[in-house]
């Protein structure tokens, strides 16, 4: 019982909207970012979600228009004081307006627009270090627009020649942008963010998208019929490969010529490989490859499928999501091409003829698919969102108002052994321990085994994995269109421990939904009606009346719904039946004491009903005109009957009867009496009846006042109309004060205690509703008017404006309105929202923190900074404790309080998670590897997995042979035998690079697997160079044209393939204009291997190729010369820093290959390119451990600095050289001010111990501080 007196003294009446159906201009306007929230646009609103307790913890309301685009600003910068975790979010909408958030608060931090159009497009910048501000917005038609997101400022804009209907940045190279057009692509490769891109970009046509070849043909190219025929039957011929027995595509030859460009729904850079391009139609999805502008895969809708409308590209692993028109999502995953090794997966395009083609094709296998959703006209998906941190959840925002997520799930087949590596029991690291690492991620699931379909065999055996989606949450809002909505009884001092603020709101579908108003939540919902639901009146806190009946037709009568409803059984129960067609119902009011409630309707005389035995008392007389207007009095005669009764000495009824009255949830006032029974026989037999007073005006303006009492009312008095007021259309009564108001806006008070009357005229027509707050003393009410809404407060008799809204001006239109507390009033609106405004009617939005959550939400973003940080220190690494501890201790008395919300925050994480952190097996890096994760840090997430990945690497890789051979024994006891399935190539093979020939693959061997692709350039030079040739082979398999085949053959020569290359140059047809020097070419590539002293000749040659801008000539000559430093160097003189590395990667040996990826890593710590986190990855993948220390030391990032040094400490790898010995130091130290100031106290201390000199110092600091 105390709990729950705590619970609703803290009741969060905050002002606030709770969200129903989406307009179709919310469609794709849905974003999931590396905060781990959700927004979604619904109508003008911004909602956000938090998927894992799926609870809405914000509305952001500022928007006139629909919002068309949601995006989270993104985490890739090193988090510190200056540079919290918060939630930044920027939407855009139908009239071109951007609103960047503080979600948090939920406040603008800026507000700017071009133009009045929609946004067609936008995105956060993120690929330099300067600023995390930058945003790129797309205006109609064709205006691309860089934006200062903190200040609203336009920094600078660049208009096309084409209409551009969206864009895609290239995720591996910033200056790389895609526009989509309605017929066309538009490329730049000009994006830069200091000065106006200059040219109108390429633009390309798409020829037959729906044959199976689609290449990208340039303006004004041209290229012969035959030839295009040809290369379609080609790729068509390749495609039925690709497909297995998928239908013939004759059917779709015909019409290809007219299937234009225009029918693409989604462009999409690939997330996860560089220089791909995802083309979306409904029935396929094209993969071009830039390089060669030729589509290399190709991923038709199943023949019984659903049309695809949405594509989401992951990165951590090679895998498509797919949204299907029926509401289901598939996941495909792209197979290993080397298809002579591995022959296709059971089900899924198997090849009958023997033996298999070879298909360098890219290809995806679905390997899992969620349940699709009743779509109908109503409720269809919107739009799709991944979460980026796990890539395994998945949001579908459904027109409805409804949220659906879903979660890929590994199935547990057989279990995955986990052999361990036979360790020195010696060896404290890596930490062993029955602790299994948790699956945080979609690429924690796969990438180790190959996947699989669910019923394949393997995944019994544990040699294969196999994935399924799981729906883990569900999130309802408001049923659209509502039509009524009614607050339950106001708190009062006597309900106060019993009391929910619960809202009934009512729709035009005849669904009663019950609403928590303090935390927002859809409680309950109850299907009570067929028709609108036309009214809802509350008879105690658990029950209500509610009334409905369909439009009426010509003759005016209707079939009347009258129900009552009990909330806590969700009991149903009709009242009024069996009655035939009638005048319809207009008015239904509960008695003040709830003993009586009175049915009014259109032209048929008023009913009297006991609300206690819900029996019909009275009508009134045919005589009597029908009311217009009714209200109950709010005085009555309760005391003298307490007096009465007392003095009867009934003291046990009286004071039973006044708990029940006070109580205002169950009145024991019974009023049974249908007799008429004389005083004294009631006074034996019955509980005494209260008086109770009505009013109702006709249409006249006539005022009737009747007294009830039991079972029978008396006409008491009339009070003839007043001159100048119209029909009246509601009345209130509160107090001594009677509200009129009338059909032509004006309203007249009474004050019955003074005897007193003012009308005055509001000039804002017909007055539909007039409330009092609740409250004693608090005079305020509302009035509600066709086009809008007032509130006013009435000081000694006179009515005064307080605030005033119109619709559609300040608010779509209000279909009803009712008070939620005193001074909070709360609007159904013509979107299907329910708004809850503050008095002055400003705003309906307000921080999270005033927000009520049944659940406890976990998330860093929502703390105050320093509490986030506090935490993140905290469980990253505590050499201080003996023992690992999650609980926070020992802070100063004024951050006790963060304290407490930090271990709050500790608590709420996943047990896995918990158990899992104190023994992470890599120790520190591990650790800190989740902790990116759990936080959502994109930049400490990329920069703990590569240094994890060449920790391990550098301190366990064999170095040679002889190394091998030298260890002996010793070797092997790190590395576990091959398991069996490994040698076995009956799957298919996931993508990434070598995985069948790793020679040291245990469950968890010391070696990881290599990196995925999107690390790109910061790969090992090994998985690099396979993947490399891997491509050049794919773009031999599809060569159409003489350019791409020199291509193909210069490619081939810098990777001293230069076999194939001579064989591509003889390709050359002779009435081509470069049959001659190709010829030469092949002559040269081929003999260049004998001849010793031509070396220095075509050195000369090449470096005057070089000096009179022929590079990529020049180049070739150098690499058939081998010297390919020397080619590396020259492009890096001249700009071409890609291609210089992609050389260095893919030919070099790994000291030449580590000078010009040197050279790289200074290009990109300077101040024009300023992408020093990329240099520090880089830094990594070279080994150049203490340079990264060096480099973090510069960057100010004395946090990763500090847990990089403990991880080189565990892994064996710090030098001990003096310099590093210094850096180390002066790194603790700073580390140590860090802690000292965000008031850790133990962790400050233990770091000043291991800083030498001055730390003693300032260890003495520290202490002062604390004392």
């Amino acid at each position: 019982m105390h709990h729950d007196i705590k619970r609703h003294v803290n009741m969060k009446l905050s002002p606030k909207v709770i969200t129903g159906a989406l307009h179709a201009q919310n469609k794709g306007a849905s974003d999931w970012g590396w905060q781990g929230l959700l927004s979604y646009g619904c109508q003008g609103f911004i909602v956000v979600v938090d998927p894992k307790t799926v609870q809405v913890l914000q509305v952001l309301a500022k928007h006139k228009g629909n919002v068309v685009k949601v995006k989270w600003a993104k985490e890739n910068y090193h988090h510190d004081i200056g540079n919290p975790y918060s939630l930044r979010l920027a939407s855009g909408d139908t009239n071109g307006v951007i609103i960047v958030w503080d979600v948090t608060s939920g406040t603008i931090k800026s507000e700017f627009s071009e133009g009045t159009k929609p946004i067609q497009d936008m995105e956060w910048l993120t690929y330099q270090d300067a600023s995390h501000d930058l945003l790129v917005a797309l205006h109609p038609p064709y205006s691309l627009i860089l934006w200062n997101a903190d200040t609203g400022t336009k920094l600078w804009k660049k208009s096309y020649t084409e209409p551009l209907l969206a864009f895609s940045f290239d995720p591996f190279n910033s200056k790389n942008v895609a526009f989509l057009g309605p017929d066309c692509i538009v490329f730049i490769d000009d994006f830069s963010v200091t000065k106006t891109p200059s040219s109108n970009g390429k633009k390309f046509y798409i020829s037959s998208p729906s044959s199976s070849a689609s290449n990208l043909k340039t303006e004004g190219s041209t290229s012969s019929v035959e030839k295009r025929t040809a290369s379609r039957n080609l790729a068509e011929r390749m495609s039925k490969i690709l497909v297995g027995e998928g239908p013939s595509k004759k059917s779709s030859k015909e019409d290809s010529d007219h299937v234009a460009l225009n029918d693409c729904i989604q462009l999409l850079h690939h997330q996860s490989c560089r220089h791909h391009l995802i083309l979306v139609y409904t029935r396929e999805i094209l993969i071009l490859d830039l390089e060669i502008n030729q589509t290399v895969g190709i991923i038709p809708m199943e023949r019984a499928g659903s049309p695809f409308v949405q594509i989401v590209s992951l990165r951590q692993r090679d895998v498509l999501l797919c949204l299907h028109e029926n509401g289901s999502v598939s996941t495909r995953i792209r197979r290993k091409t080397n298809a002579i090794t591995t022959p296709a997966s059971e089900g899924h395009g198997a090849f009958d003829d023997s033996p298999p083609p070879v298909s360098m094709d890219v290809t995806y296998d679905l390997r899992c698919q969620s349940d699709g959703l009743r779509v109908t006209r109503h409720s269809r998906v919107s739009s799709m969102s991944c979460c980026l941190v796990t890539e395994s959840s998945v949001a579908l925002v459904v027109t409805d108002s409804r949220v659906v997520f879903w979660d890929m799930i590994l199935l547990d087949g057989g279990t995955e052994l986990e052999t361990a590596p036979q360790l020195d029991a010696k060896s404290k690291f890596p930490v062993i321990s029955d602790t299994p690492p948790p699956k945080l991620s979609l690429s924690d699931m796969i990438g180790r085994l190959p996947v699989v379909n669910h019923d394949h065999p393997s995944v019994l055996k544990g040699r294969a994995v196999a994935l399924k989606f799981v729906m883990t949450g569900l999130l309802n809002g408001v049923v659209s269109p509502v039509s009524s909505l009614r607050m339950c009884p106001p708190l009062t001092t006597k309900n106060w421990s019993v009391y929910q603020p619960l809202l009934a709101v009512g729709s035009s579908t005849g669904v009663i939904q019950i609403i928590n108003i303090s935390s927002g939540l859809i409680v309950k919902e109850f299907s009570v009606h067929t028709g609108p639901v036309r009214g809802i009146e509350w008879c105690n806190l658990k029950s209500f009346l509610s009334y409905s009946y369909p439009s009426p037709g010509t003759s005016g009568l209707v079939k009347n719904d009258l129900m009552l409803v009990d909330i806590s059984t969700g009991k149903v129960k009709p009242v009024r039946t069996n009655r035939d067609q009638e005048s319809p119902i207009e008015i239904l009011r509960v008695s003040c004491l709830k003993q009586y409630f009175i049915v009014g309707f259109k032209d048929k005389p008023l009913e009297l009903w006991d609300l206690q035995t819900m029996t019909m008392l009275r009508e009134t007389g045919k005589s009597l005109p029908h009311p217009t207007a009714l209200e109950w009095s709010p005085s009555h005669s309760l005391k003298s009957l307490k007096k009465k009764m007392m003095s009867q000495g009934g003291d046990k009824e009286g004071g039973q009867l006044t708990s029940t009255l006070a109580g205002g949830d169950k009145v024991g006032v019974s009023t049974t009496s249908l007799s008429e029974t004389t005083e004294s026989d009631s006074k034996v037999n019955q509980k005494m009846s209260v008086k109770e007073h009505f009013v109702y005006t006709d249409s006249e303006g006539t005022l009737y006042h009747f007294v009830v009492e039991g079972t029978g009312f008396a006409d008491a008095s009339r009070v003839p109309a007043e001159s100048g007021m119209g029909t009246i259309t509601w009345i209130a009564w509160k107090g001594d004060f009677i509200l009129f108001g009338d059909g032509e806006g004006q309203l007249s008070v009474w004050d019955l205690k003074s005897k007193t009357q003012r009308t005055m005229a509001t000039r804002r027509g017909w007055i539909k509703k007039i409330r009092f707050a609740p409250g004693r003393g608090n005079m305020k009410f509302f009035l509600l008017y066709v086009d809008g809404f007032d509130i006013w407060d009435l000081k000694e008799g006179k009515a005064e404006l307080l605030s005033s809204m119109k619709s559609p001006r300040d608010v779509a239109k209000v279909i009803d309105a009712d008070w939620t507390g005193s001074d909070r009033p709360v609007l159904a609106t013509a979107d299907g929202c329910v708004e809850v405004f503050d008095l002055t009617l400003k705003s309906c939005s307000c921080g999270i923190e005033d927000r009520e959550f049944p659940d406890e939400v976990a998330s860093p973003y929502i703390l105050p900074p320093k509490a986030s940080l506090m935490m993140k220190y905290h469980l990253q690494n505590q050499p201080w404790n003996s023992e690992y501890s999650r609980k926070l201790e020992g802070l100063r008395e004024e951050e006790k309080n963060l304290q407490a919300v930090v271990n709050k925050q500790i608590d709420l994480l996943d047990s896995d998670i918990l158990e899992y952190l104190p023994q992470c097996r890599f120790g520190v890096a591990e650790r800190c590897l989740i902790l990116a994760k759990l936080f959502g840090d994109e930049s400490d997430f990329l920069f703990w997995t590569v240094a994890l990945y060449y920790l391990r690497a550098v301190k366990w890789s064999p170095k040679s042979q002889e190394d091998i051979d030298l260890l002996g024994p010793e070797k092997e006891k790190f590395i576990p035998a091959t398991p069996s399935y490994k040698e076995t190539n009956d799957l298919v093979m996931l993508d990434s690079p070598d995985e069948g020939e790793e020679p040291y693959q245990g469950s968890w061997s010391l070696i990881d697997t290599p990196l995925e692709r999107y690390f790109d350039m910061i790969c090992d030079n090994d998985s690099f160079k396979l993947y490399q040739l891997d491509r050049v082979a794919l773009h031999d398999s599809k060569r159409v044209t003489y350019e791409h085949t020199k291509k193909c053959a210069e490619n081939y020569i810098m990777l001293r393939e230069t076999d194939r290359a001579v064989q591509l140059l003889l390709e050359t047809e002779p009435d081509n204009d470069t049959y001659y020097t190709d010829c030469l070419r092949a002559c040269l590539v081929a003999s260049i291997r004998s001849s010793g002293v031509s070396q220095s000749t075509i050195k000369l040659v090449a470096t005057n190729l070089i000096a009179n801008g022929k590079i990529k000539e020049g180049v070739q000559l150098l690499c058939l010369i081998d010297k390919g430093l020397d080619a590396c160097r020259y492009l890096q003189t001249y700009g071409a820093w890609d291609q210089a590395v992609w050389l260095a990667k893919a030919t070099l040996t790994s000291s030449d290959c580590c000078e010009v990826m040197k050279r790289w890593v200074d290009h990109l710590c300077g101040t024009q390119v300023n992408q020093k986190s990329k240099a520090l990855l880089v830094m990594l993948s070279l080994g150049q451990f203490s340079k990264v220390l060096e480099m973090l030391y510069g960057m100010r990032q004395f946090n990763r600095a500090a847990c990089f040094t403990a991880a080189l400490e565990e892994f064996g790898l710090l030098d001990q050289s003096k310099d590093d010995v210094v850096l180390v130091e002066a790194i603790y130290l700073e580390y140590a001010r860090l802690l000292a100031n965000l008031g850790l106290k133990a962790s400050a201390e233990f770091y000043c111990q291991k800083a030498g000199d001055k730390g003693n110092q300032f260890r003495e600091e520290v202490r002062i501080l604390f004392s």
